[in-house]
């Protein structure tokens, strides 16, 4: 009663009401389509666009292409027209539709002609039809034109019949969105006549294109294309509307023929039938197959022709749809009507008569219900070569005596509460009890264990029950006729019984199948790195579809092993040529494919849109086909999800590498700017105090001689310190530095620093507080003392001459901080931290200090090497920076100073 029901309900399609909905909320596209250049596409969208005008609609022109005609210029006048967008490119100046300008007009409808153009480099979209659906989306209507060959479908078939390959494309998704196409057509007779004329070309190019790509045969090759192109989106929209009005097909406008498929060993030759039925008639073709509850005890050789019989489908170039149901007519009619189908092709039944009368048939079913659906109904035979064939033979399923013992066991315990009753009580109805044994056996056994119950009930109950009791006779009228309905019962209520169970194994499976999909989507959500999601993939893909899983990914040319579940990472020649094919054609390969069938695993490309992300390969020990096709549904599910979880990681890696590859660019220019310019500054010094002396040896006097000498000096000693730093930072970033680690007196450190800093000092006074009872610390003194002399150089650039530079240590728990306080301009508070980043200097207003950069850099790269940390901040009592250093107290037992 229920099918019943839904059988009366005609309900929309959510998925068409959907879409009809977005096209609810932009604006209407239609495409004037020709054939071929000078039909006369933009004349037509000026006049459509010339008649809204008249009719009270906001029409603007976006971009009009008049190639010279003066009966297009002569249309043009009347309209708004949106001024163009200059763009700059190689030293000219082009002209694009300026998308901003029509989205800040918003008319009711814009025309926008040659929707395939280019535009200019540096546009906001590289294509026009992408502007065209930018204003499609803001609610704008759109008139355009497009020629046949433009369409990215036929671009290859156009360039077979014309020798011409067109480069600009525009992608079919847009020509399915459009609202409406109207061809624009002329007869080749009359488009070559206007060639002649020069209404299309100038007279010398008309010739050439004449000879060429105007001939009579192209064009009449070339209109054929746009007529079935146009029919095909016609015969969508149809469709489409159907499904969202629920509107009981079929309408012949078109033809569409469904085949039905089963384990059959004959669904092949129906399958060729329908492909060549579909040819005859030129249209589209569908094979589905019913998976009923029953489908579920179906043995493996059934499964895997089924499966065979789908693939063949994907060859001959049809669809394949599995639909879950519980009447196989019923569903396949539904089908049909919700798809306009016009034709359905079934299998004569091979079953007896008298198993028809009882289960009913298919074929006579689709018959009485079909309506204006065409049925055809053939004999079909086995092929010979389908591969599953050989299944056929495969040994039956082992008997199980297990259930039907089971059954026996309930129908014993029946006997038993029937005694008790008709011992104890009045009771006249003992049947009841051996029905509930029947039902018990119908839901825990299944069909046939709960029919043997029936059987073995009925005769028990009669034996022991009927009278005369302990016979099979029965005497009285009435005994015979509730033995008889009580058989009739105890048969029904085990198929409706049984049937039930089925269903519910089936809801069962199906629930735990979703719900492994879901857990296997947060496995793959939450995972971090691609070898958790490759062995996450690999994982739970063997163990829902009990194969043996390798996954692999590019590298370089080849593709290699990343991940396996058992692990396995051994393959053969023919395994690796299978999986190397599979990869660079986007198509499956190896065991039970159409290429490289020696393979030992069936490889499978994972893809992401059309872009294959890597190759999963399968195998197992059965023969046959790997996968069923409800494992194949499976597969698909588990294998998308794997894809895009793949692809996000490779993203993810890929930003993380463009971020590197940008900041590595940087610190490159950051290099060579401080190269071109701090590095020479010194250079320059000793070249001009270096030729002064070699030029003028002898007017130079003792003392502008020394002068000169401790200006070669100190230059030097200044470009050493530059060098020496670019050399630490390349061993900082390359992880050369090793510190070597030991207990030290931080003012040990401290005064070697400044005897090595006393010059760049010496313009400053330096104090320095250091407790003499401070513990020892944990550092490499070579590096510490590196980070004391950065530290001093930079308070000596920034901090104006006569100033203090203070040195001071502290204890602070386990750890000892030093501080290097100057007194000059502070840090900016936006720059506290950046001011450790490589090359860069703080700028006051227009002037920034000498050097490269990199001396904070290294100061921090250092003490961290050593386990500590450098910290930088404006001091609070005057102005200045202060620069703190924490450092572990050594581990080591601390030996007073003086005692040492």
């Amino acid at each position: 009663m229920a099918d019943d029901q839904r059988d009366g309900e005609k309900r929309p399609s959510p998925d068409a009401l959907l879409e009809a909905a977005h096209r609810e909320t932009r604006g209407r596209f239609k495409i004037f389509l020709g054939a071929a250049p000078g039909v006369g596409k933009t004349y037509e969208m000026l006049m459509s666009g010339r008649a809204r005008l008249g009719d009270g609609v906001d029409v603007v022109i976006g971009v009009v292409e008049t190639h010279g005609r003066a009966e297009t210029q002569a249309l043009i006048e009347g309209f708004e027209v949106i001024e163009r967008a200059s763009v700059a490119y190689k030293g000219r100046t082009l002209d694009e539709m300026d998308i901003d300008a029509v989205l800040a007009r918003r008319p009711a409808l814009v025309l926008v002609d040659e929707l395939a153009h280019t535009n200019a480099p540096g546009s906001r979209h590289p294509k026009r039809y992408l502007d065209v659906l930018e204003i499609l989306e803001a609610g704008i209507d759109v008139y355009t034109t497009l020629n046949v060959q433009h369409i990215e479908s036929l671009n290859d078939v156009v360039a077979q019949i014309t020798r011409v390959q067109v480069r600009e494309t525009v992608p079919d998704s847009v020509i399915d969105r459009a609202d409406d196409i109207e061809i624009i057509d002329i007869t080749p007779d009359d488009l070559i006549k206007r060639l002649h004329e020069g209404k299309v070309y100038l007279p010398h190019v008309a010739k050439s294109a004449v000879q060429n790509y105007f001939s009579p045969g192209n064009l009449t090759a070339l209109r054929e294309l746009a007529l079935r192109r146009t029919a095909q989106r016609v015969d969508e929209q149809l469709l489409r509307h159907m499904q969202a009005n629920a509107i009981e097909g079929p309408w012949a406008a078109g033809e569409r023929v469904l085949v039905c498929v089963d384990d059959d060993p004959r669904s092949p030759s129906l399958v060729r039938y329908a492909k060549r039925q579909a040819d005859r008639l030129r249209g589209s073709w569908t094979a589905v197959h019913i998976e009923i509850p029953r489908s579920t005890t179906l043995s493996d050789a059934q499964k895997d022709r089924i499966a065979a019989t789908l693939r063949l489908v994907g060859q001959l170039g049809g669809e394949a749809v599995t639909l879950p149901g519980h009447h196989v007519a019923r569903e396949i009619l539904r089908y049909a009507g919700e798809n306009n189908v016009s034709h359905i092709i079934v299998g004569r039944s091979s079953e007896p008569r008298w198993h028809q009368f009882f289960r009913g048939s298919v074929s006579q079913d689709l018959i009485r219900h079909a309506g204006d659906i065409s049925v055809h109904v053939i004999s079909g035979r086995e092929s010979a070569s389908m591969p599953s064939r050989a299944l056929t033979l495969a040994r039956p399923r082992k008997f199980r005596p297990r259930p039907y013992l089971l059954s026996i066991a309930y129908v014993a315990t029946a006997f038993v509460f029937g005694t008790l009753l008709s011992r104890t009580l009045d009771v006249r109805n003992i049947a009841l009890a051996f029905l509930m044994a029947v039902l018990a056996s119908a839901a825990t056994a299944g069909l046939w264990p709960a029919l043997f119950a029936s059987l073995v009930g009925a005769l028990t109950f009669n034996f022991f029950f009927l009278d005369p009791t302990y016979t099979f006779t029965i005497h009285d009228p009435e005994a015979v006729v509730a033995f008889f309905f009580f058989l009739c019962a105890a048969v029904i209520t085990s198929n409706l019984t049984a049937r039930v169970h089925r269903q519910a194994t089936a809801a069962r499976r199906r629930a735990r199948t979703t719900e492994d999909l879901y857990l296997f989507s947060k496995k793959l959500a939450g995972a971090a790195t691609l070898d958790d999601v490759l062995w996450a993939t690999a994982y739970q893909i063997s163990s829902m579809l009990n194969v043996r899983t390798v996954l692999l990914l590019p590298e370089g040319d080849t593709v290699a092993v990343r991940a396996g579940y058992p692990p396995d990472d051994t393959l053969v020649d023919a395994d690796i040529a299978a999986a190397q094919w599979a990869w660079q054609h986007n198509r499956p390969a190896g065991r039970g494919a159409d290429t490289l069938p020696g393979a030992r695993r069936l490889y499978i490309p994972l893809i992401t849109g059309q872009t294959p992300v890597g190759v999963v390969g399968l195998d197992n020990d059965k023969e046959g086909p790997l996968l069923t096709p409800e494992q194949q549904r499976l597969f698909n599910a588990l294998a998308d999800q794997a894809a895009i979880a793949i692809e996000r990681i490779q993203l993810v890696d890929d930003v993380d590498e463009a971020k590197r590859a940008a900041e590595a660019d940087k610190l490159r220019a950051a290099l060579l700017t401080s190269i071109s310019h701090d590095l020479k500054t010194p250079l320059a010094g000793i070249l001009g105090a270096a030729g002064t002396l070699k030029d003028y040896p002898d007017d130079i006097s003792p003392t502008d001689r020394e002068e000169l000498l401790s200006t070669v000096i100190d230059e030097s000693e200044r470009l050493n310190r530059f060098i020496a730093n670019l050399l630490d930072m390349t061993r900082l970033e390359s992880g050369a530095t090793r510190p070597a680690l030991a207990a030290h007196y931080l003012d040990d450190a401290v005064a070697a620093a400044l005897r090595r800093a006393a010059k760049i000092l010496s313009r400053h006074e330096t104090r320095v507080s250091i407790p003499a009872d401070l513990p020892m610390v944990t550092m490499d003194p070579v590096l510490f003392e590196q980070v004391l002399f950065n530290l001093f150089d930079n308070a000596s650039k920034y901090a104006p001459p006569g100033t203090t530079v203070t040195v001071r240590a502290m204890r602070d728990a386990g750890m000892v901080v030093l501080q290097v306080l100057d007194e000059g301009p502070g840090v900016p508070e936006g720059e506290l931290e950046l001011i450790f980043d490589s090359f860069h200097r703080v700028r006051k207003k227009d002037h920034v200090q000498a050097g490269t950069g990199l001396g904070l850099s290294i100061c921090r790269g250092f003490v961290e090497a050593m386990g500590g940390t450098i910290t930088a901040a404006n001091r609070h009592d005057r102005r200045g920076a202060v620069f703190t250093v924490r450092l572990r107290i050594s581990d080591a037992v601390n030996i007073k100073k003086d005692e040492a």
